[in-house]
């Protein structure tokens, strides 16, 4: 993992993070660890400057490409879950995004590969990890369906756009013990499920109603 002191990066106001890190206790997240992540890193670096006064509300924005940067609750949502659950060591993020979810990560893990299949999106993320000064960040430009396997088995996988069905070769990327968070479904309603490997087999967990773009197959110049 790697903390970096990020104070001093843009204009927002200590307060104004304190404030959404109240909201997420609130909502009921409660790791320490992924509060105070969620605290310092500048969510505002990831959205469009005519939306950085907008950044630290509960709130997802777009990002262009058609996608957006998830809710901070869902964020640390996710990472709380996985966090909790077991080792941070290989985590796969299938898809990057805008890389905010991927900053957070970096934070907690020891090393993160992170695959997207928008290159303009991508070539964002990972200019935006290079400012941050995060070096445990690997990025793949492909299709997320297909996991990375080359730096598999992973501790635990994080997916951040919605399949009707989990990928196969996602499931067999897990390490013994490994945990993935992932949100299933379709546009009429989707569930944050965390799968566990346990002796080869998967166990099934549903955390609670989400909203995902669907996951999409193949990748997009």
């Amino acid at each position: 993992m790697q903390r970096v002191d990020f104070q001093g990066i843009g204009m927002t106001s200590q307060r104004t993070r304190d404030r959404l890190v109240e909201r997420l206790k609130a909502q009921g997240i409660e790791n320490l660890s992924v509060l105070e992540v969620i605290r310092s890193t500048p969510r505002h670096l990831f959205v469009d400057e005519a939306l950085a006064h907008r950044a630290y509300e509960d709130t997802a924005l777009p990002v262009g490409f058609n996608q957006t940067i998830s809710q901070p609750y869902v964020v640390a949502l996710m990472t709380e879950v996985l966090v909790n659950s077991g080792s941070m060591g290989r985590v796969l993020e299938v898809g990057s995004g805008c890389g905010y979810q991927t900053t957070v990560l970096a934070q907690l893990a020891e090393k993160v590969y992170s695959v997207e299949r928008i290159k303009g999106l991508l070539d964002k993320a990972r200019q935006r990890i290079k400012q941050l000064k995060l070096n445990n960040v690997h990025f793949n430009y492909g299709d997320g369906t297909l996991g990375w396997e080359e730096h598999g088995p992973y501790d635990a996988i994080i997916v951040t756009a919605a399949p009707e069905n989990i990928p196969e070769a996602l499931l067999n990327q897990l390490a013994e013990g490994g945990r993935m968070v992932i949100p299933v479904g379709d546009r009429n309603g989707q569930d944050l499920v965390l799968v566990s490997r346990r002796d080869n087999s998967f166990e099934k967990q549903v955390i609670e109603s989400v909203q995902f773009v669907p996951f999409i197959s193949g990748s997009l110049r």
